[in-house]
């Protein structure tokens, strides 16, 4: 089993569905597993289901809820499964969603940072192993202006163990 973090932000009706028939068409990875989501911790093996969730729970308090503004779209090469995403990256919230991310890292989880890839605060959208598809992906995107905006008011604690997530707790910021 492996334990991880994600938050399924608040999204208008019309930005959510952008986002769902962009991933439909192109999120072959994904899009089946989850909802549009933005990760906090990646699966975590080692930790015990109530160890982990107590873990979050500590760490979120006193968060307060995080509004963001994504405006980018980025090509990201996957350092794992040899693959390139695209990603839709905050403009505003950045550094809010960084803070957070690093808070979750800062004691029990530590040791499962995985300092061999950038965190990037993110929402991926589309993947493919061809890295310049996905260039063109990003390009149509930034061609235009486009402003999805949403947030972040809960973190959704996963169990994701055979390429299936199942939600097992909610932490609520403030």
């Amino acid at each position: 089993m492996a334990y991880a973090v994600l938050s399924y932000p608040s999204l208008k009706n019309q930005d959510y569905n952008l986002i769902q028939e962009f991933r439909k068409m192109n999120d072959e990875l994904y899009y089946s597993v989850a909802e549009p989501h933005v990760s906090f911790v990646f699966p975590v093996f080692d930790v015990e289901k109530d160890q982990f969730i107590n873990e979050v729970h500590d760490k979120s308090k006193g968060i307060k809820k995080i509004n963001f503004e994504m405006r980018c779209a980025v090509v990201n090469k996957d350092a794992v499964i040899g693959c390139f995403h695209l990603l839709l990256v905050p403009d505003k919230g950045y550094s809010d969603i960084v803070k957070l991310h690093d808070r979750l890292y800062s004691d029990l989880f530590f040791k499962d940072l995985r300092l061999d890839i950038d965190f990037i605060p993110h929402m991926g959208i589309a993947n493919s192993k061809d890295g310049f598809e996905v260039k063109i992906w990003a390009d149509s995107w930034n061609q235009k202006e486009f402003s999805i905006a949403g947030t972040i008011e809960k973190l959704t604690i996963v169990d994701y163990t055979n390429n299936i997530l199942t939600d097992l707790n909610e932490v609520y910021l403030e």
